[in-house]
């Protein structure tokens, strides 16, 4: 029977494919969650960063969020010619030396390099899991899944920042990163090329079934937008010409601040405090398994309560976890500092990307999450060259924090001001648009309706 015509849209019906998408995000977190602790924590007596040298040690972080931004973008546009399955194939090969040179790294250059292809693997393989996700459940279920995707994502960021903390204390930090790092790569290739099937064909068939099956789960963007809009014409709207996706922009572009001081200063701060490798393991990870496990919780409400509320509520807890860790001292304030931060991570993460996907149509929209995930992981570089500069202008890492938490607090006045609610169902403007559209089209054929809707920021 044809492939297409078996396609259905739902958690339910693809259940076996999204799981396997769930275990290889599992192992896209792994993957980087293994250079979170010890990496960090070592860069002076294993790699020769010299104390102090802030700028030297976020340059590691610099290069992965320029290359992983770069790449969200080029992977969203493969991934619309070449499938889903072949790219996220292609970020697992290049992640095969990851842990070889971290094990044979003569000095930090190394491990910048290192992380450089990790930014590759994880442009890939991270848009991948996403995408296909999004393919193959239907529109009101996309909080619920990228809250599912991102859950396994930070929960497996989480695991291996805790196990590679003990490894490195049993084996050698080398020895531990590189025997994690070969096993999560290895499966993550096998499985990928045993059982992952490619979700292109769901997303083609999403269009026209959406078109028959009502308005309200129809994107909206502005008028003038073509049919088969350029990559400069998708790059442009998404970055500044819509409103509302340049809101959603640079709050993620912000909120990955948080990441980048979480990366490299967490461990630079709690070390220097006395906290061992796995206490280090432990606090950081407080922060991933919060992240993960609440955005269960955060994905499906927003498919009830709308994104908009979430995300701005979600930037200022954020900031003010981060802003709490210097307020305190000690394991169990350190750690629920890292707890309000998750929690607030868990509360906008998924629900940007939901928001994104909302106001993109399903022919485009790897190229639309593509050009966000561009901006939201160029937040890693252009972050750690702010903590990195505020950090050297203080002379101490709790600078980077300040600077992090006033950035969120901005951030999230302005997604507050410039955003707007994007879930069809509970968008007023959205409504408006239908009874407006529908009447027209009754006044002139008793045919179905067309429906095309305008951007609203344009009637006002």
């Amino acid at each position: 029977m044809n492939l297409v015509e078996d396609i259905q849209h739902g958690i339910r019906p693809n259940l076996s494919q999204f799981l396997h998408q769930l275990f290889q995000v599992l192992l896209v977190g792994m993957t980087i969650g293994m250079t979170r602790t010890v990496v960090p924590a070592l860069a002076e007596s294993e790699f020769g960063v010299p104390k102090g040298s802030f700028a030297l040690l976020v340059s590691f972080v610099v290069g992965f969020g320029f290359v992983k931004g770069a790449l969200n973008f080029v992977a969203g546009r493969l991934a619309e010619s070449w499938g889903r399955r072949r790219v996220l194939l292609l970020g697992w090969v290049t992640a095969i030396p990851i842990p070889l040179l971290i094990y044979f790294a003569p000095s930090w250059d190394w491990v910048v390099v290192a992380t450089l292809l990790l930014g590759v693997n994880q442009g890939f393989t991270w848009s991948m899991t996403q995408t296909a996700k999004l393919d193959l459940t239907r529109p009101d279920q996309r909080g619920l899944t990228i809250g599912f995707n991102e859950f396994a994502g930070y929960i497996g960021v989480a695991i291996a920042g805790i196990v590679t903390g003990y490894l490195a204390a049993e084996l050698g930090p080398r020895s531990g990163l590189l025997w994690f790092g070969l096993v999560v790569i290895g499966l993550a290739t096998l499985t990928t090329a045993l059982f992952v099937k490619d979700t292109l064909p769901w997303a083609r068939k999403e269009k026209p079934m959406a078109a028959a099956s009502g308005a309200t789960l129809h994107p909206r963007y502005p008028a003038g937008v073509s049919a088969k809009p350029t990559t400069r014409e998708i790059f442009t709207l998404v970055s500044w010409r819509d409103r509302r996706f340049f809101a959603l922009c640079q709050a993620g572009l912000v909120e990955k601040f948080v990441d980048a001081l979480i990366w490299v200063f967490y461990p630079v701060f709690l070390y220097s405090k006395g906290v061992s490798l796995p206490g280090i393991g432990w606090i950081v990870s407080v922060y991933g398994f919060t992240w993960g496990g609440a955005q269960l919780i955060s994905g499906r409400l927003s498919d009830h309560w709308g994104r908009q509320k979430l995300n701005v509520a979600g930037m200022w807890i954020c900031g003010s976890g981060v802003a709490m860790m210097l307020l305190g001292e000690g394991t169990i304030w350190w750690s629920v500092s890292a707890a309000v931060s998750g929690l607030g991570m868990a509360m906008l993460y998924p629900n940007l990307s939901a928001a994104v996907a909302d106001i993109s149509p399903p022919h485009w929209r790897a190229s639309a999450i593509g050009t966000y995930r561009f901006w939201r992981d160029l937040g890693y570089g252009i972050g750690a060259l702010g903590l990195g500069l505020a950090a050297a202008t203080t002379q101490s890492v709790e600078g980077a924090f300040w600077f992090v938490a006033a950035a969120m607090a901005m951030s999230g006045l302005g997604l507050a001001i410039l955003g707007e609610e994007t879930h069809p169902r509970l968008n007023p403007a959205a409504a408006v648009d239908l009874r407006k559209v529908g009447a027209a089209q009754t006044a002139k054929t008793p045919e179905a309706p067309v429906i095309t809707q305008e951007h609203p920021g344009e009637r006002r």
